[in-house]
């Protein structure tokens, strides 16, 4: 019997990253972090002197990315990201911390608004959801478009948010504990500049779906957000 496809969208500092994993680790699911995919792929566009707004070369590399998402050491941590691709000689990267950096969030912010970039990667994320739906675990996929263009016909649906203030101090408050020191100022700014941009695009815009369950984060903790959308899932 195939596993339950969920989907959580929603801006940057929402929690979505949070809440997908401890909902995929509450029910035995696999977690689809399409941010990571993007991020892989601005890592390796930089690495490889292509610049984030070179959408023929960004398209290119997406051709031939190969990611892979492996358990976490230990549970609550983030999962193990490795990026590699098809041509002949690449090396596996494990690009787990390296792709968490500000900078390379605004890569992903910036590489992600192509569209030759975004229909490239699709068949990546349907590919990832579908072999593990299919294996009966299920599937918890967060990102920007999963409900409007990845899996428009995705049964469990939500858009999580929260204020601006709320989502730039906990994007804040990460950033610091993984060793960064952004003043709370400059995260506030980047934080406003990416929601511009992800709301503004041509391809695949953030927005809410129509038929998706909204949930204001602001004065909830992980553990509520977690709560609503397992009940949401199973309400019996």
């Amino acid at each position: 019997m195939p596993g339950p496809l969920i989907v959580i969208d929603g801006p940057a500092g929402a929690g979505k990253s949070t809440v997908a994993r401890t909902v995929a680790e509450a029910i035995g699911a696999a977690l689809l972090d399409t941010g990571a995919i993007y991020r892989g792929l601005a890592y390796l566009a930089r690495e490889r002197g292509v610049d984030w707004d070179d959408e023929p070369g960004l398209a290119a590399i997406a051709a031939t990315l190969r990611i892979e998402f492996q358990p976490a050491a230990e549970p609550g941590a983030p999962q193990r990201v490795l990026i590699s691709s098809d041509e002949p000689g690449a090396e596996t990267l494990d690009v787990t911390s390296s792709i968490r950096t500000p900078d390379i969030s605004d890569g992903a912010s910036r590489v992600s608004r192509h569209q030759a970039v975004r229909a490239a990667l699709l068949d990546i994320q349907r590919a990832i959801a579908a072999t593990s739906v299919e294996s009966g675990h299920g599937c918890v996929a967060e990102g920007r478009d999963m409900g409007t263009v990845v899996f428009p016909d995705a049964r469990h649906k939500f858009f999580l948010t929260a204020s601006a203030a709320a989502r730039a101090g906990r994007r804040h408050k990460e950033l610091v504990a993984r060793g960064q020191a952004p003043s709370r100022t400059q995260v506030e700014v980047e934080m406003a500049r990416r929601d511009q941009r992800d709301s503004s695009r041509a391809t695949a815009p953030l927005q809410q779906a129509k038929d998706a369950a909204l949930i204001d984060s602001s004065e909830l903790d992980v553990a509520a957000v977690v709560s609503r959308i397992l009940a949401a899932v199973d309400p019996a």
